[in-house]
């Protein structure tokens, strides 16, 4: 895999790293972490955060101290459809456990790990910040609140469908 950045990105990232002082491009890390992991397929290979190290001209072991901090990073392969299950208080109170078993069992995987047909990954994050909606989830750009058994079967349909239209 040939990790590189088309000039539009690398202007985007520029961009970003010049919000900072001289010498802190380390800074820009997270925003330009986000940008490779949507560049190259959602997850960051070690050749990409390698790449991304090289860019802001600092060690690739500073790179996967970040990237395996934080659940919004993917370090392997991941589905077209990421369910990102809050495993956190308010989630856990309210059902979140029997929500993640259900999905597990739904789509054979446990969470860490995607569907044999690369649709569907099982994630379990930290607090999402929507507590009041518990049990919820994240899937891409929007939150799935108040989570049951048939508000899932409901978003895993209508995945499978977008996919079909979309393929």
């Amino acid at each position: 895999m040939n990790v590189q950045f088309t000039q539009e990105k690398l202007d985007k990232i520029n961009e970003i790293i010049s919000r900072y002082p001289q010498g802190k491009q380390k800074s820009a890390l997270l925003p330009v972490l986000h940008i490779a992991q949507d560049t190259f397929g959602g997850w960051l290979s070690a050749e990409t955060m390698d790449y991304v190290a090289e860019l802001l001209n600092i060690l690739p072991i500073e790179v996967y101290e970040v990237a395996t901090f934080y659940s919004m990073y993917n370090l392997k392969p991941v589905g077209k459809y990421m369910f990102e299950v809050c495993q956190t208080g308010p989630c856990m109170i309210n059902g979140c456990d029997d929500i993640i078993a259900y999905i597990g069992e739904k789509l054979s995987i446990k969470p860490g790990e995607t569907t044999a047909d690369g649709l569907f990954s099982l994630k379990t994050v930290e607090c999402l910040g929507a507590c009041g909606y518990a049990p919820m989830m994240q899937l891409g750009k929007t939150f799935r609140e108040h989570l049951t058994k048939e508000k899932v079967d409901q978003i895993i349909d209508e995945c499978r469908k977008h996919a079909a239209t979309n393929n």
